[in-house]
């Protein structure tokens, strides 16, 4: 789908399982538990982690009760560590391509300040984004009106992209706000798998693309 790109346009993205993979955030974090509570032996741990969280059991009861380690030590680690996690093909070349349409680049995220912006950094996006909302900071989460009209503030006057993958949250204010909204398609290894639950007026949004190879911008 062609995006008109100008000075008063907006492109406004989710983060989790729409710039990267949210998998790819466990997986790291994982990794990184696993070389702290068994160094000489990470890469088993690693496997049993992975396999028990696939099997919808709790890691960090398996954890705590196999090694000296606490589970608020565990969150910590989780919520702070440095993620390995990578851009979605495309992202990168879309965004570059608006900015040199002269457009605005947002992210609209829930989740806790560190963790989020961590993630910013570590995809390599910090310099390219011009607003960040973070549920945490704002203090509300999607699909709260609010957390979209923090960016109607910044940018008064403009048109007004969200691009996301959640339908239970995503889209609904968005929608309502006038925005126009872009679902990207889940490829099967989203965090968020329910979205033939919501495929109605109020959540889904007005168009879907399966990569941002999909999206030219104009």
């Amino acid at each position: 789908m062609d995006i008109k790109i100008d000075s008063k346009t907006v492109i406004v993205f989710d983060l989790d399982d729409t710039l990267y993979n949210e998998i790819d955030y466990l997986r790291s974090a994982y990794i990184e538990i696993a070389k702290k509570v068994d160094a000489q032996n990470w890469r088993e741990l690693f496997v049993q982690m992975f396999s028990l969280y696939r099997n919808k059991e709790n890691v960090f009861d398996f954890l705590t009760s196999s090694y000296p380690i606490s589970k608020e030590d565990l969150i910590l680690s989780y919520r702070e560590h440095y993620p390995n996690i990578n851009l979605f093909p495309g992202v990168l070349a879309f965004i570059e391509a608006i900015k040199a349409k002269d457009g605005k680049i947002a992210i609209i995220t829930d989740g806790r300040e560190l963790t989020q912006t961590s993630k910013i950094k570590a995809l390599g996006l910090t310099s390219l984004i011009d607003a960040i909302v973070i549920s945490e900071v704002i203090g509300s989460e999607k699909p709260a009106d609010r957390n979209f009209t923090t960016i109607e503030k910044k940018f008064p006057g403009c048109q007004y992209y969200y691009i996301a993958d959640n339908l239970k949250k995503d889209f609904i204010s968005p929608k309502k706000l006038g925005w126009q909204t872009i679902g990207l398609i889940d490829k099967g290894l989203n965090i968020h798998n329910n979205a033939s639950s919501f495929m109605n007026d109020i959540h889904k949004p007005a168009n879907f693309i399966f990569d941002f190879n999909e999206a030219t911008v104009v």
